[in-house]
């Protein structure tokens, strides 16, 4: 979190800066990854002036990150002293997990009745981009075809709301966390291989087994970092 958010770009031909209300959700995603990955460890204190200075943005959008994640359970505010992460247990970690892994089956499920040949190709080759990043060790690349790949499934499967549900869950998983371990992209690439076999075969019960792996995975792994980070010690 050294680096100013790459949204705020001014340079010309660059991004225009974003509305105040999407900045805070910028800073609360940069700080809710940061407390699921345990680099923000439970008992730290998130001072305004420095995250505004590490996130290169001022004091407003972070002061309203911190009352989103103050209404998720992931921070409080000691009287006197500052917003405080709160401790994460092993449960809070099963339970994000679940919820994700639930919805998502529901959307393979769907997707496997509704989805396109053109859809399917376009997975397809999402998926080759996938491991050529991989290959190259592109950390953000990696989390960014990732997200693009799970966005044309779950829009495939016709149930928007339910895409829309998955969606915010997701925000509790550091991805690039995982974007950089090299043998879980390996994984990721191999899994989405059988993940579009048995969407071109209309195989939903293949297809739910597959897309369960991302999430049993998912918790297997942030737990293990946690645990290596002592953060229930």
């Amino acid at each position: 979190m050294n680096a100013p958010l790459s949204a705020l770009s001014t340079q010309p031909g660059g991004p225009r800066r974003p509305r105040r209300s999407q900045l805070s959700d910028e800073v609360a995603g940069h700080l809710r990854a940061a407390i699921m990955s345990g680099t923000l460890r439970p008992g730290t204190f998130i001072r305004l002036d420095e995250t505004a200075a590490q996130l290169g943005v001022s004091i407003t959008p972070v002061r309203e990150a911190l009352l989103k994640l103050r209404g998720e359970g992931m921070v409080k505010l000691e009287p006197h002293r500052g917003h405080v992460v709160l401790p994460l247990s092993r449960q809070d970690i099963a339970d994000i997990f679940w919820l994700q892994a639930t919805i998502a089956k529901e959307l393979a499920v769907a997707a496997t009745e509704r989805i396109s040949v053109p859809e399917i190709n376009e997975l397809e080759r999402l998926n080759e981009a996938l491991a050529a990043a991989v290959e190259s060790g592109d950390a953000e690349t990696i989390a960014a075809i990732e997200f693009a790949f799970h966005r044309v499934l779950n829009l495939a499967s016709g149930r928007i709301k339910l895409a829309w549900f998955l969606l915010n869950a997701t925000r509790y998983v550091p991805e690039v966390t995982y974007a950089a371990e090299p043998d879980w992209g390996s994984a990721a690439v191999e899994n989405h291989r059988r993940l579009i076999a048995a969407l071109r075969d209309r195989d939903a019960a293949a297809a739910a087994e597959h897309i369960s792996w991302h999430f049993t995975d998912g918790a297997r792994r942030l737990t293990e970092r946690l645990e290596k980070a002592f953060i229930w010690s």
